[in-house]
């Protein structure tokens, strides 16, 4: 939509010079409205925090957090939600890249994951009878509904969930492993088994030490394989 004559902005209670700084950057009269509804008074201001991403159904989240349209693509470059950025910002914190570990624990909300999917996936796993609270954290987390129903089923929590996978665990395998993904991990690549073959080591039921022994005596990744099939079976 294109901006309204000049006439109509002052039938609506702008200034000239208000109403020419709002045409300038495109905004509707409604735009505007809603954008002064929602806290941010002029064209210029409004601009910037659409740049940043937000909208003036969203913008309160970070005005209430106290921070600026820089702030807003600082954080989001490092890969932050509004919310997690909202909160790191008042306890103080600067924006700053996440840790791997956190990027593996939240996966980035973006085009490829929108509302309606969002909506798809949430029906999914209720149909299938997982508890609402327990649903929407999958889906909140960024979980595709048919990809997070054996983890919910199992009742594992989606950030945990997330590094099983990543990991090549399936569900069952992750469920009988005695420790949280981040443990699992630490101690099998402290024991020298490449990120690669964690799962097929761990499916099969070796611990780290096990494993980094046998792969010195010359069993090989192969063979665990084998044996992770065996014990699917």
């Amino acid at each position: 939509m294109t901006p309204e004559p000049l006439h109509e902005w002052q039938e609506q209670g702008f200034t000239v010079a208000e109403a020419r700084q709002w045409i300038d950057d495109g905004f509707t009269i409604p735009d505007a409205h809603r954008w002064r509804t929602s806290g941010v008074y002029t064209a210029v201001t409004a601009r910037l925090w659409r740049t940043a991403g937000a909208t003036p159904y969203t913008v309160d989240l970070w005005l209430r957090a106290g921070m600026t349209p820089r702030d807003a693509v600082q954080w989001r470059e490092h890969g932050f939600t509004p919310e997690e950025a909202a909160d790191r910002h008042l306890a103080g914190d600067r924006p700053h890249p996440r840790g791997w570990i956190s990027r593996l624990l939240h996966r980035r909300p973006g085009p490829a994951f929108p509302d309606e999917e969002r909506s798809r996936s949430m029906r999914e796993l209720l149909r299938a009878g997982i508890p609402a609270d327990r649903a929407r954290g999958y889906v909140e987390a960024g979980w595709d509904g048919a990809e997070a129903l054996p983890w919910a089923r199992l009742s594992v929590e989606p950030g945990q969930a997330r590094v099983f996978h990543a990991l090549g665990l399936s569900a069952p395998e992750a469920q009988r492993l005695d420790g949280d993904a981040i443990t699992v991990m630490t101690t099998f690549w402290r024991a020298g088994i490449p990120l690669d073959e964690v799962a097929s080591w761990c499916g099969a039921g070796f611990t780290a030490d096990e494993a980094s022994r046998m792969r010195a005596e010359g069993t090989d990744v192969e063979q665990a394989r084998i044996l992770r099939a065996l014990t699917d079976d």
